[in-house]
Order: structure tokens, then C-alpha cells, then sequence
């Protein structure tokens, strides 16, 4: 149960979090670092969130805290959470926690004294880590350790039974094993196959949020397929059928040296229909902008990579030939891409008007055709933006006469 001790960490020296923990009573052994910090220590990973867990009542916590003066804020009351605002960032304290009745969506709760009782309520193994604040003494009460180490994201007792309590911890046990699994275990796998239309009780936020965090997750492609072929995403998002080209933009995306972006993922898992982006966009009550993006992402190249980066900036740009151009292509594309800035058109309506044009509509339309054949003849100097520019002028003075 109590083994190795953590190793140290950059995250350990973070401002206020000695005595945060001294405000928990950890020396009496009343607070424990658990979780993603503990797993995420153990195999060298960068750690962005802390969680403790304390025996301590959530009113208990907050007088600590404010008593100690660190501001603790009560996020989730509910289920026993106190957030201390430390220099550094956030930490969320939670009470020990045993479940008393779920529905697949929400839990009923009770608070516990007994760590073990706590750790049994949390989904996989590897989640259920706790490490001593004080001299870092491990305890594991369903051998996470040893799963970690051999790469395998394993359900804490009766997989049928944990996906009934939360039907979100199927999609959580892929995203997992796309983090940090080498082969899925069996058991957990029949069961998330088996209860996957339980996933149309979830809302569609809920679903998104997992998802966009699975795509960018390293072993994305490979379990993309495996939910593909054990009919994960047939009740929800039936529009997902292949992972080949999610590969292919995944391995693009290595080579060219860009940072993964769950929606230039998720476009690559869909046809190239821009309204079906749209409609699975609201479904998946995606943000404005996601939805946007997800919409540019699907349409087809009809412009060369420069002309792309000038009408759609870099990241539009880059879903677009990521998605659209062969790997190769695509590669070269974005390279030349990211030693290129976008010129800046130097002609302007009031230019148009100085030389005879009403200012109105003519002008605009004057305007974007010169744009339009500047963009296409890849961005010429000086004299021929000049040249085009006298012709259209030219061309909209003799309509105009008409």
C-alpha cells in the first residue's frame, strides 16, 4: 500500500504550497498530494494542476486557509472542493469522498476519514495515487504503480460497474490510454464497448470536452481506431468511420513542427463537408470560434499555401494544407509557410478616390478585385500592384460612364 517515495519536482517549489500544506495539517497526516500530480511526477511528465485530498471538513479547510491567510475560494462546495489561491496558481482541496448513489451522470456523496475509501470511488488505478506532502511516501491501494510502469489504464474493481456510476469514464478510459497506455486492458475494453450507447445519457458538452482532449493525446491516431473498430463512437458521433487521414495529419503536424490542435484533429476524422462541420459543431456545442474553425478546416484547398496564409492566417492556413495536401506537400508547404509574413496590400480606398472613383460600393468592389489579382499572381512589388491597380481603377471609371 505504501511503497516508494515521489521524486522531486519543479512543482514542489511553488510559492505558498509549504504552507498550504502546513495550514492541512499534513505533518499529522491529515492532507496528501493525489492524483494526475502523482502520476504525472512519477513518469517525468510536467505537472500544471494540483490536487491534495484532506480528511478536513470543507468548513474546516476554509477556516485553515483563511486563518493562514491564503484565499480559499468555494468552488464545489457540493462536492466537497475548496480552491487556495496560491501565487503560483490554483490548488483544489477536496475531503475524502465516498459515493452514495450514482445515475451514470452525478454522484451523491459522503464525506470519509478512511484514504482508502476515497481512492476506491476515483476511476483508474493510475488516478488513485497518493504521496505524503511532507517526505513524499507513496500510497497505492490498487497497484497503480505497477500500471503505470507497464503502461495499462485499468478500472478500479468491476469496469461494468464504474462505467454505471460514470458514463463519461468511458471516453476518459481511451483518453487515458492515449496518454499513457502501451495495450488497452481487456476487461475495461469489453466493458466501454459493451456500455457505449450509455454515452447518449452524457451531454454533448461533457463529450466534447473529453474528446478535443483525447485528439491531441500522443497515441491519438492508434486509439482513434480502436473506438473506430469496437463501435465506441457509432451512438454519438457516427460521423467518425476512419482514423487513416487523423494519422497522416498527426504525423504532418510532427514533421512540420506543429503543436497539435484538437480541432484541425477532429476536422481530420470527418468528411470534407464544411455543413456537416457546422451541425456536429453546434452539437458538440463547440465555441464560436471552434465552430468557425472546424467549418474553415473542412472546406477545400482553392488557393495556393501563401495565398492561404495572406486570406486565413497562419492556423487556418495550416488546417487547410495539413488536411488537404499529401504529407509530403503539406510538409514542404508549412515550412515555407513559417518563413514567410503575409505583405501588407499598399493601396487603399482613399487612393481610389483621389484618382476619380465615388466613395460607395464601387470602391470596395474596385478594391477587392485589385486584392484578388494581386493575391493570385503570388503578392508582386511595387510597379505591378501599380499596373493592376491603374487597370481596375481604368475598368470601374468606364462602367461606371456607361
Amino acid at each position: 500500500m505504501a511503497g516508494l517515495t515521489l521524486p522531486t519536482a519543479p512543482w514542489r517549489a511553488r510559492a505558498g504550497l509549504d504552507a498550504l500544506c502546513d495550514a492541512l495539517d499534513a505533518r499529522g497526516g491529515a492532507a496528501r498530494f493525489v492524483g494526475g500530480v502523482v502520476r504525472d511526477t512519477l513518469i517525468g511528465i510536467a505537472v500544471h494542476d494540483i490536487d491534495i485530498a484532506t480528511r478536513l471538513a470543507p468548513d474546516e479547510v476554509i477556516t485553515r486557509l483563511r486563518t493562514a491567510g491564503i484565499k480559499a475560494v468555494p468552488t464545489g462546495l457540493a462536492h466537497g472542493t475548496v480552491t487556495a489561491v496560491l501565487p503560483d496558481g490554483p490548488v483544489e482541496v477536496t475531503t475524502l469522498r465516498r459515493d452514495v448513489a450514482t445515475d451514470g451522470r452525478h454522484a451523491e456523496i459522503a464525506y470519509t476519514d478512511d484514504w482508502r475509501e476515497d481512492a476506491a470511488r476515483r476511476d483508474f488505478t493510475i488516478n488513485a495515487l497518493y504521496a505524503d506532502p511532507i517526505d513524499g511516501t507513496l500510497f497505492d491501494y490498487f497497484g497503480g504503480q505497477d500500471d503505470l510502469a507497464a503502461g495499462r489504464v485499468r478500472f478500479i474493481g468491476d469496469p461494468l460497474r464504474r462505467i454505471a456510476e460514470d458514463h463519461l469514464r468511458i471516453l476518459r478510459f481511451f483518453r487515458f490510454l492515449a496518454r499513457f497506455g502501451d495495450a488497452p486492458d481487456p476487461a475495461g475494453l469489453a466493458a466501454c464497448a459493451e456500455r457505449a450507447n450509455d454515452l447518449m445519457a452524457l451531454s454533448r458538452e461533457r463529450i466534447a470536452d473529453e474528446l478535443l482532449k483525447l485528439l491531441v493525446a500522443a497515441r491519438a491516431p492508434a486509439i482513434v481506431r480502436l473506438m473506430i473498430d469496437h463501435g465506441i463512437f457509432a451512438p454519438v458521433l457516427p460521423e467518425i468511420a476512419a482514423a487513416d487521414r487523423l494519422a497522416r495529419v498527426a504525423s504532418v503536424e510532427e514533421a512540420a513542427g506543429l503543436t497539435p490542435n484538437p480541432i484541425r484533429r477532429l476536422a481530420a476524422l470527418l468528411p470534407d463537408d464544411p455543413a456537416l462541420g457546422d451541425q456536429l459543431g453546434a452539437r458538440l456545442k463547440l465555441s464560436n470560434i471552434q465552430r468557425k474553425r472546424l467549418i474553415s478546416a473542412l472546406t477545400p484547398m482553392l488557393a495556393p499555401p501563401r495565398a492561404l496564409g495572406y486570406r486565413l492566417g497562419a492556423e487556418g492556413a495550416a488546417d487547410r494544407i495539413a488536411l488537404h495536401l499529401p504529407a509530403e506537400e503539406a510538409i514542404a508547404a508549412l515550412a515555407s509557410l513559417a518563413e514567410w509574413t503575409a505583405p501588407v496590400m499598399a493601396v487603399s480606398g482613399g487612393e481610389l478616390v483621389a484618382r476619380g472613383m465615388t466613395r460607395g460600393p464601387d470602391v470596395a468592389r474596385t478594391l477587392r478585385a485589385i486584392e484578388d489579382q494581386w493575391v493570385a499572381e503570388d503578392f508582386p512589388g511595387a510597379a505591378r500592384l501599380a499596373a493592376i491597380t491603374d487597370a481596375a481603377v481604368a475598368q470601374a471609371l468606364r462602367s461606371t460612364s456607361n
